[in-house]
C-alpha cells in the first residue's frame, strides 16, 4: 500500500462514525459475560503476520464487529471492580482530537496550552494551594514516581548532593507510607534506586487511617540511625476501602522532621467536593506534592494522572533529559523559576518526568471541566458516594450481611454472613462472589479488611443508577441464600 493509497483511507470522520455507532450500542446493551464471548475472538491471538494489507474499510469492520462488543466490562453500567471506569463521552472526543491534532505537548498550539490551563482548573477544583504546578503523565504509578522523584531530590540537595547528576547511595534514604499504601510506591522506590527494603510501613488503626504516633516513632528512630528520611506518603482515598489519612497529623510530623510531605490522591482527592466527608482533607495545604488520577474519579480515558508540586523547578533538576542538537532552544527566558522556550517549543513538559513523547492529556480534563463545572462533578462525587453508603447501611440492617467498614469515600466493603454458623466465612463468600461474576451482571472485587475477606464494590462508574445498586444487595443476599443451603 502506497503513501497515495494510505491518504485515501483518512476518512476521519465516517470511520469514527462507524466507531461511534458501535459504542453506543454497547453501552446501551451491554454484552454478555466475556467469558462465553471468547469463541468471538479467541482468533485473534493466533494470526499470522498479513504480508498484503486488507485496507482502512476491512480492519474497520472488524473493529466494531469484534472487538468493541467484545471489549472490556469496564465500560458495563454496573463494573465496580477498578478504580477506572468507562469514560464519559466529551472526554473521549476530547482525547480522540488530541490523537489527530494534538499528537505532541511539545510546541505551542491550542492543545499544549491547554496543557497548562487545565492543569490549574484541576488543582483548583480538588483544593490544592494556588502555587502548586504540575504535569500530566500515563497513571497513578507514574505520577507517584514523579513526585517521589522531587522528594528524593529535595532531601539530597539539603545536603549538598544532586542526585540526578551525580547519583546516591539509597541505601541511606527511606520513604513513609502506611500498610494500605498503593504498591506504586514499593515500585518507585525500585526505580528510583532507594530500594523496596527502605519503605517503612507504619501500621492503620481501626478504620485503615495511618497512625500518626507510629509514624513519629518510625521517623525518630530512622533518625537516630543516622538515616535520611526521604518523604511521608499520606492517601487521601485507599484504593481498598477509600480511607482518608489524617492528612494535618501526617503533614506536621513530616515537616517538623524536614521531611517532604507527599499526599497520594490517585483515587480519592475528588472527593474533597462532597461537602459532607471534605473536613476529612483538612491538612491538605501541608502537601509538598500530590497526584491525582482524571482516569479514574473523573472518568477521562485511562491514562491521564497528575502530578503537582510547590515548586516546578525541582522538577526540572531531577528528570531534565539536557539539550538535543535537534530540538532548537538557543532562545529562551526564565518563568516561575524553570526555562521555557520561546521560539514555540512552549512550557517543557517533558523535562518535568520520565516521558519525552505523550500526546495531549489536558485537553481531556479541560473538557470534562468545561462540560460539567464544579457543581457537576460535585454532584457525581456525591452520588457515588451516596451509593456506598446505601450499600453499607443495606448490610448493618440485615442480619444476613455485615458492613466491615463505615465508607468514608465511594468504596462499601461488606459480606455475607447468613446464618452466622460458618466456620469459614472468607471460602463462603468467595463462592457467592464467583456466581456475582459468572451469572449476574454485576462485577465488584474483593478485598481483605482486618483479615476479612469483602466484597468491594467502588462506585466511580458514571453509568451506575440507584436501581441497579438496589438490586446488587438483592441479588447478592439471593446468592447467598443458595449458596448457604447448597
Amino acid at each position: 500500500m502506497d503513501h497515495a493509497s494510505i491518504a485515501e483511507t483518512t476518512r476521519f470522520g465516517e470511520f469514527l462514525g462507524r466507531v461511534g455507532f458501535t459504542l453506543d450500542k454497547r453501552v446501551t446493551e451491554p454484552t454478555p459475560d466475556a467469558l462465553t464471548m471468547r469463541d468471538a475472538w479467541a482468533d485473534l491471538e493466533h494470526v499470522e503476520l498479513p504480508e498484503v494489507g486488507v485496507g482502512a474499510d476491512d480492519v474497520v469492520d472488524q473493529i466494531t464487529e469484534q472487538l468493541i462488543p467484545n471489549g472490556a466490562r469496564m465500560i458495563d453500567p454496573a463494573f465496580w471492580m477498578f478504580i477506572t471506569a468507562g469514560p464519559t463521552t466529551v472526554p473521549v472526543v476530547a482525547a480522540t482530537a488530541a490523537l489527530v491534532a494534538g499528537t505532541q505537548r511539545q510546541t505551542v498550539h491550542a492543545f499544549h496550552a491547554l496543557e497548562e490551563t487545565s492543569l490549574r482548573w484541576l488543582a483548583q477544583l480538588v483544593g490544592l494551594p494556588e502555587e502548586m504546578r504540575g504535569l500530566y503523565s500515563s497513571g497513578g504509578s507514574t505520577a507517584n514516581l514523579v513526585a517521589l522523584g522531587a522528594a528524593r531530590q529535595f532531601a539530597l540537595e539539603s545536603r549538598g548532593i544532586d542526585p540526578a547528576d551525580q547519583g546516591f547511595d539509597g541505601t541511606t534514604s527511606v520513604v513513609y507510607a502506611s500498610t494500605e499504601a498503593h504498591h506504586t510506591i514499593q515500585r518507585s522506590m525500585a526505580v528510583l534506586g532507594m530500594g523496596r527494603r527502605n519503605i517503612r510501613l507504619i501500621p492503620i488503626d481501626d478504620r485503615q487511617h495511618m497512625q500518626p504516633e507510629a509514624l513519629a516513632e518510625a521517623m525518630d528512630a530512622d533518625l537516630r540511625a543516622g538515616l535520611l528520611p526521604i518523604a511521608v506518603v499520606a492517601n487521601a482515598g485507599t484504593t481498598n476501602t477509600g480511607a482518608i489519612d489524617p492528612l494535618r497529623k501526617l503533614g506536621e510530623i513530616a515537616h517538623a522532621r524536614g521531611t517532604w510531605f507527599h499526599v497520594d490522591g490517585a483515587y480519592g482527592l475528588p472527593g474533597i467536593l462532597d461537602e459532607r466527608v471534605s473536613q476529612r482533607y483538612d491538612g491538605l495545604e501541608l502537601a509538598d506534592s500530590a497526584i491525582v488520577d482524571p482516569h479514574k474519579w473523573l472518568n477521562t480515558p485511562v491514562g491521564v494522572a497528575a502530578t503537582f508540586v510547590r515548586d516546578r523547578s525541582i522538577l526540572q533538576r531531577a528528570f531534565a533529559q539536557g539539550a538535543a542538537d535537534y530540538l532548537e532552544e538557543s532562545f529562551s527566558t526564565q518563568e516561575e523559576g524553570v526555562v521555557v522556550s520561546v521560539d514555540s517549543l512552549g512550557l517543557p513538559y517533558s523535562d518535568f518526568g520520565v516521558e519525552l513523547s505523550a500526546t495531549s492529556r489536558g485537553v481531556q480534563v479541560w473538557a470534562l471541566i468545561r462540560e460539567q463545572g464544579r457543581v457537576g462533578i460535585a454532584e457525581r462525587i456525591r452520588l457515588d458516594n451516596d451509593f456506598a453508603r446505601y450499600v453499607a447501611e443495606r448490610a448493618r440492617e440485615d442480619e444476613r450481611l455485615e458492613s466491615l467498614t463505615d465508607p468514608e469515600l465511594s468504596i462499601a466493603c461488606i459480606r455475607y454472613v447468613g446464618s452466622r454458623h460458618h466456620d469459614n466465612l472468607d471460602e463462603l463468600n468467595e463462592r457467592i462472589y464467583r456466581r456475582l461474576l459468572r451469572e449476574t451482571p454485576y462485577w465488584p472485587s474483593t478485598t481483605f479488611v482486618n483479615d476479612a475477606l469483602a466484597i468491594r464494590p467502588c462506585f466511580i462508574n458514571p453509568r451506575t443508577t440507584w436501581p441497579m445498586v438496589e438490586a446488587f444487595i438483592e441479588t447478592l443476599l439471593h446468592l447467598g441464600n443458595q449458596v448457604e443451603n447448597e
